[in-house]
Parts: structure tokens; sequence; C-alpha cells
């Protein structure tokens, strides 16, 4: 199961770590309570939800987002959580070296007609908790529109290079950033006061 490996290494540093379970049907449970780590259980809301709980229960003055599939390697966390903890930036994404499908590389194309980013779609993140706390994370993924969310918010964006490990991901992700679409060009024309007011 890939997110043991994930828990092994995260063991190795000193942070809170959670495990949001999303109506998992195999020992993801299980092995997080193995590692000793906090279990927070939703009944198949969404990846959206999921992130919105583990905000609710977290606790720290930073919020990591990392994948459970491998993807990500918790040795990054230092290099993206490093501007954050120098005053540099409110939020930090891991930028990958290659975006791998068409569809985010096409969302990532509309999100930089109104801020330069690399990478906007990936889900190696870091943020300020005040920041998170106010997040409303418009649409199914966190591709494009939340990077827009913040720009409207005055958050100060940055990236850090990260390393990723290639995995199977559902083909449904795909189909997934269609929808996404309506959302990223919906917020593209919000105005600012309109999503500080929610």
């Amino acid at each position: 199961m890939r997110i043991s490996d994930v828990l092994a290494k995260l063991s190795y540093y000193d942070y809170e770590v959670l495990v949001i379970d999303d109506g998992s049907t195999d020992d993801t449970i299980e092995v997080a309570r193995r590692f000793g780590v906090n279990v927070v259980c939703q009944r198949n809301s969404g990846y959206i939800n999921a992130v919105k709980t583990g905000f609710a229960h977290a606790t720290g003055d930073i919020f990591v987002t990392i994948d459970a599939d491998g993807e990500h390697n918790p040795s990054d966390i230092p290099r993206i959580i490093k501007p954050i903890l120098e005053n540099k930036a409110d939020v930090v994404l891991g930028k990958r070296n290659h975006i791998p499908r068409p569809s985010e590389r096409f969302l990532n194309f509309i999100t930089n007609l109104r801020i330069p980013l690399h990478d906007t779609g990936t889900g190696f993140r870091a943020m300020k908790r005040t920041l998170a706390l106010k997040l409303n994370i418009p649409g199914k993924c966190i591709c494009g529109a939340s990077v827009l969310e913040y720009y409207y918010l005055g958050a100060r964006v940055a990236e850090a290079p990260i390393s990723i490990k290639s995995v199977h991901k559902p083909r449904k992700i795909a189909w997934g950033h269609c929808l996404q679409f309506l959302y990223v060009i919906r917020f593209l024309f919000k105005k600012s006061d309109s999503v500080r007011s929610g």
C-alpha cells in the first residue's frame, strides 16, 4: 500500500500528520493508525472536502497538503515551507518539472492569464493557517481556481521545485478537468471584492 511508504517517510520528521480517509475500502485506516497518526474519516465527500476537513482539524501555523499515492516526496517539505518561514510567501506550490496530463496543462495555461506560475495544479502545497481557513476552494479539484482564489485574496504565491514519482492516476481525473475548466473561467473574471466577501 503506497500510503505506508508516505507515512514511513513522514515519520522521520516532527510534523503533525493527518490522514483524511474519504470512505476507503482498503486498509488505509489501519495502516495510518499503525504509524500513530490521526485519522479523520468522511464518507465519499470528495477531494476538496477532504482538504477542507484537514484544514479544520490541523493545529499548526503552516499546513501542507501531500498526496497519499506516493507521487510526492515528504523530504521536499522543508523546501516548500521555507519561503513561508522566511515571510516571503503566504502559500508555496510544489513545482513539478512536467505537468503530465494535457487537460491539466490547459487549465494551467488559462490560469496563467491572471497569475503567471509554472504549476497551478500541484497537490503538494504549503500555506499559512490564516490563509487556509479563509479558502472556499472552488471547483472539483485544486487545479487553477484555487490559485486564483489565493491571488484575489491578496496572498503572496511562490513556487519551489519538488521531485515526483510516476504513479498511476485514475482516468476520471482528466474528465474532471473538463468540469474544472468552467470553474476556472468563472473564477478568472471574478472581482477581488466578491472573493473576499465569500
